[in-house]
């Protein structure tokens, strides 16, 4: 089964920070001095708009990280598993009734300029964020690095990724990754 038609692809849900720490802590802590190469979004092309159901893809040096969130609390962290630059454009949706929507799909680089604006600096630190902000998300985990000159986080948007700029919201609790 496809995630949206996008090649090699497969989220792995993990909920909780202990249990996302113990997948995937030590990777992310060990992007820390890499540059981001690239920042890919998924992007409806007939709409000319993200797709925040697509994971986000961030290239430090070849090591490509992509995050993705479902439901309230659902977090994919995977690795190396999807090209960009090698998956031409394609149409997504359901083919059987004339009335259902086909999206046409490509991956973006430059589509979101906060993203695009951190391409090319070198990572400080990698973060976890637990949301705490004593309402139905509280647990969420969100994955945030840190550069010189900004910050870019992969929130959960309620069922889809939200990109977050800047110093995380107060409600998040820090957690420190291991080394």
């Amino acid at each position: 089964m496809s995630y949206f038609g996008i090649q090699g692809y497969e989220p792995r849900w993990l909920t909780g920070r202990s249990t996302i720490t113990a997948g995937h802590g030590q990777r992310l802590q060990a992007l820390t001095g890499r540059r981001l190469r690239r920042g890919w979004v998924l992007w409806d092309l007939d709409a000319d708009e993200w797709c925040s159901d697509g994971p986000v893809l961030l290239d430090f040096d070849g090591e490509q990280v992509e995050i993705n969130h479902q439901k309230f609390d659902e977090l994919s962290i995977t690795w190396n598993t999807t090209d960009p630059v090698g998956q031409p454009a394609w149409n997504f949706g359901d083919y059987g009734n004339p009335d259902d929507y086909i999206s046409h799909l490509g991956w973006r680089h430059d589509a979101r300029s906060e993203l695009a604006a951190l391409q090319g600096r070198q990572l400080i630190a990698a973060e976890l964020l637990e949301y705490a902000g004593g309402d139905v998300a509280d647990g969420m985990v969100a994955v945030s690095f840190v550069f010189s000159k900004g910050r870019v986080t992969v929130s959960n948007g309620l069922d889809e990724n939200s990109l977050e700029f800047g110093g995380p919201d107060p409600s998040y609790l820090r957690c420190p990754l291991p080394r």
